[in-house]
């Protein structure tokens, strides 16, 4: 993997609270085979969805700190909580392009529905902050907007407890309200939640569509790479590389679960900074500190 700054062989970094954000690089990987992947789970910290903006975005600094550390091209911020809280502030501090997954979720939404009735899911954070329903009705203002934080489902997701009478009992009693305001689509708000497709499909009715925002977000990550001319044409391979700040083998199992084939490696953000070859003088902020200690005492 090149670590040649702003060249086009540089990685895409993601990141996620956790595991979920792997539903997003699945679909990266399928709308750009090509380029190398560089994916940090915060496992450490989750879940993010009921902390506060000051916290997640202190977060999402950190995570993107260490992202840059690969001199990535790109970030997509592949946490609904963290694309609602902290967006704007990473892509005001980063030089790279930055991209959530709210528009991309929202304008999906809108091509499905039929009725005009829209229900979005999500942490507490998210649907507390309003992100979905403010950029769905800017597109839209006559589009109707029904809104439920569903807490647990998270946990439940890290847990690897993706069906089962507990976790179905828990999705009845989030998601029937849904069905009384007649949605027709359902915008899972939430990383973590495609995961639970199944049981979220079985509780709301096989005819309300859901969509997940990872699709959207890959084709925006790719048309804004055509317009900054910066994706890999000519590599026949692409390497990922996976990192979390706690439980790499609890990762590892969940996420080869979900991939549906083997992770080689998972690594914890220190090991990254122990390799022979990281020269930590590069890798400094603009008052000239070491990003690794940085995000180290943020992560560890």
């Amino acid at each position: 993997m090149s670590l040649k700054k702003n060249g086009v062989f540089n990685p895409i970094g993601i990141f996620d609270s956790g595991i979920g954000g792997l539903t997003v690089l699945k679909e990266i990987r399928k709308e750009l085979p090509r380029e190398d992947l560089v994916y940090f789970g915060d496992t450490a910290r989750v879940p993010y969805g009921t902390k506060s903006k000051e916290t997640i975005t202190k977060f999402s600094l950190d995570n993107v700190n260490f992202l840059q550390s690969f001199n990535v091209k790109m970030v997509i911020v592949a946490c609904n909580t963290a694309s609602s809280l902290s967006l704007d502030v990473l892509q005001k501090k980063f030089p790279m392009p930055v991209v959530g997954v709210i528009e991309p979720g929202a304008k999906a939404a809108l091509t499905q529905t039929k009725n005009g009735r829209i229900g979005v899911i999500g942490t507490k954070s998210t649907i507390g902050s309003n992100s979905y329903e403010t950029c769905l009705r800017r597109i839209d203002p006559a589009v109707k907007v029904y809104s439920s934080a569903c807490p647990l489902f998270v946990p439940f997701v890290e847990e690897g407890w993706l069906e089962g009478e507990v976790i179905s009992k828990v999705a009845e009693a989030y998601l029937e309200s849904f069905k009384t305001f007649k949605v027709d689509t359902l915008i899972l708000g939430c990383t973590h939640y495609p995961l639970l497709t199944k049981i979220i499909q079985k509780t709301v009715g096989s005819k309300v569509c859901l969509v997940n925002s990872a699709e959207e977000t890959a084709r925006e990550a790719s048309r804004l790479m055509i317009k900054l001319k910066i994706t890999q044409s000519g590599a026949s391979s692409s390497d990922m590389k996976f990192y979390v700040s706690d439980e790499p083998e609890q990762f590892r199992i969940l996420g080869e679960r979900f991939l549906g084939h083997p992770i080689p490696s998972v690594a914890k953000v220190a090991e990254h900074y122990r390799q022979p070859d990281f020269d930590r003088r590069f890798h400094t902020d603009e008052q000239g500190e070491p990003i690794a200690e940085k995000v180290l005492e943020g992560h560890v």
